[in-house]
């Protein structure tokens, strides 16, 4: 294992770890992964990975994790030296600049999908993925204007089990449903409407999708219109809804023990 000590903190090499931030990318799709808890799980992944920059603790610690892996760079810094590099204050050792694996089309999804319309918050992508790799529901949908589920917050969120996950992106959600429909999925809406089928009666079919909506707007009647049934989860009276990442992990739980 060869490290390259770091002398210059302003080496173009390591400007990505400073100007990839929640939702932004290069023309080589890359990420930026932060944490030892994070980038040690996507170093038993196959994602390519560009380099690594970490502190001599890091490496001394975690050398069995990579003795196997053929990454090109790896950079020792001191940890003040990497507060320089990212321009703010850090609590980890090590950094990790990858490439986005290729996204699945719809038709290469699992039987099990949860999908997302019009989500805004990277932690809350980060945090459904998180749930949806643990309940084992492996096909992750978003909206093509959502945070990518590989923005640095969401990544980091997720603590890197978004990395375990089928990603595929739509542009049109109707387009979106409609495609679903063809391949056989049953749509199901997360959403309290006055004809919904609470989450404890629901009969889950074989080939499903878990529709979850807005943070704040839920979803609109043109999208429940399309969905096949519409489920919402009993609460008290005075308590009108759950945080989405809530939801899911509630809902994926009973479709999966369904």
């Amino acid at each position: 294992m060869i490290l390259l000590d770091v002398i210059n903190i302003n080496d173009d090499e390591l400007e990505i770890y400073h100007k990839i931030r929640d939702n932004v990318f290069d023309k080589l799709n890359s990420f930026v992964a932060d944490s030892p808890k994070v980038v040690n799980i996507l170093l038993g992944t196959d994602l390519e990975i560009v380099s690594l920059l970490a502190t001599q603790e890091y490496y001394d610690e975690f050398s069995n994790l990579l003795k196997d892996k053929n990454i090109s760079k790896l950079y020792l810094a001191t940890k003040e030296q990497m507060q320089e590099i990212v321009g703010h204050k850090i609590h980890h050792n090590c950094m990790m600049h990858g490439i986005r694996p290729k996204e699945f089309n719809i038709e290469g999804l699992d039987k099990k999908i949860l999908m997302l319309d019009a989500i805004t918050s990277s932690e809350n992508i980060g945090s459904i993925a998180r749930s949806a790799a643990a309940l084992g529901v492996s096909s992750y949908l978003l909206p093509s204007n959502a945070p990518h589920p590989y923005g640095r917050r969401a990544l980091r969120v997720s603590m890197g089990h978004i990395s375990k996950l089928k990603i595929s992106i739509y542009d049109d959600i109707k387009d979106a449903i409609a495609t679903l429909k063809k391949l056989g999925y049953r749509v199901y809406a997360a959403e309290i409407t006055e004809n919904s089928t609470v989450l404890s009666k629901v009969k889950v079919a074989d080939k499903w999708v878990l529709l979850m909506g807005h943070e704040g707007l839920g979803l609109s009647q043109d999208i429940l219109s399309l969905c096949d049934e519409v489920v919402s989860i009993e609460m008290a009276d005075d308590v009108r809804s759950l945080n989405v990442a809530v939801a899911s992990s509630l809902m994926m739980y009973q479709f999966k023990n369904k």
